[in-house]
């Protein structure tokens, strides 16, 4: 059996990403990035959460974070807000940054390897 559908939208979707490591996210956050924890809440609950991330669950993902819906975030009223989604092992928030990049946000990020690099490499977890 070939590759699947999914894994080829996947590899087409990155093509076209910013994706960093988890060094790289703590350092963007630490810089003023907003990370965004896409992980449903079950997965929350049993590995603990990343300090100071916000959780916006993936179908809420695009009204929170456009600059233009009256649902957003405080936070997100610039479309050039320095943004870096993750979710627990980031093959999700692939596709949830391809999303966001298509609705104008032009500097959003992908954390490779999701929650679970973070927390591997020994990141602050609560």
């Amino acid at each position: 059996m070939g590759v699947s559908a999914v894994d080829e939208l996947l590899r087409s979707v990155r093509s076209g990403l910013r994706r960093i490591d988890p060094a790289e996210a703590a350092a963007a956050a630490r810089q003023g990035a907003l990370l965004v924890d896409i992980r449903y809440a079950a997965l929350r609950e049993h590995d603990g959460l990343v300090p100071g991330a916000v959780v916006v669950e993936r179908n809420e993902l695009e009204w929170r974070l456009d600059p233009t819906c009256p649902h957003r975030l405080p936070e997100a009223t610039d479309p050039d807000l320095p943004v870096v989604v993750f979710c627990n092992e980031g093959y999700a928030s692939s596709l949830a940054v391809h999303s966001l990049q298509t609705l104008g946000l032009t500097n959003v990020a992908d954390l490779a390897g999701g929650f679970q690099a973070w927390r591997a490499v020994g990141l602050p977890v609560v």
